[in-house]
């Protein structure tokens, strides 16, 4: 079942080519910023197919800024923060970050990997930045809760805060903002849906095992 709530309607656009697709996700200013053609002042921005339906990468050729599901709600908010973070136009393109990803993405999907090593941007505060690199040391497989991630930041005050930061995620899988669950076991809230987050943890528990800490 899907959450209306983290995830839009995409039937007015499913019949359009990705680049106009992507254009329309866009309000007016951020369509702006869509370039035709690559360069080297560009970053690049490309979709990729997954069991999930598509998920929408944009890297340039040092790092992936980000990493999303072409449904989320605010989809076209979470492009305009890159954008502005980095002072670049994005054309649909590919590059050897997005290549990679890619690759890495198949390996996650297929059981054969649950890590990822595509270099990463990570645009935020120094302490949302501290959560999504403690979200990266939690194991494919293992879990954690809000307060756990808090106490592992030595911060056991910060749940709140943590949530927050683990919801402004916007590099999906890689951080891994879904291995983050309420104190009972339950799922919470995750932008790409708790359809996706139920079926990614199922995943990780098949392929590489799993532990609630």
């Amino acid at each position: 079942m899907r959450d209306a709530t983290k995830q839009r309607d995409m039937t007015a656009i499913a019949s359009l080519s990705f680049e106009a697709a992507f254009r329309a996700s866009l309000d007016d200013a951020g369509g702006a910023l869509v370039r035709n053609e690559a360069g080297a002042e560009n970053l690049c921005v490309a979709q990729i197919e997954t069991p999930l339906d598509t998920m929408v990468a944009i890297a340039d050729d040092h790092a992936l800024h980000m990493l999303e599901f072409f449904d989320r709600s605010i989809f076209g908010r979470e492009v305009e923060v890159i954008t502005q973070a980095t002072g670049k136009s994005v054309a649909v393109a590919e590059n050897p970050v997005i290549r990679t990803i890619r690759n890495e993405l198949g390996a996650f999907f297929a059981g054969a990997k649950g890590t990822f090593e595509t270099p990463l941007a990570l645009h935020g505060t120094d302490f949302v930045q501290s959560v999504w690199r403690a979200l990266l040391r939690v194991p494919p497989g293992e879990t954690r809760s809000y307060g756990a991630l808090s106490h592992d930041l030595n911060n056991p005050r910060a749940v709140r805060a943590v949530a927050q930061a683990n919801g402004a995620n916007r590099l999906a899988i890689v951080v891994p903002c879904h291995r983050i669950i309420g104190a009972d076991g339950s799922l919470t809230g995750y932008g790409g849906g708790l359809w996706r987050k139920r079926w990614l943890l199922d995943h990780e528990i098949r392929h590489f095992g799993h532990r609630l800490l």
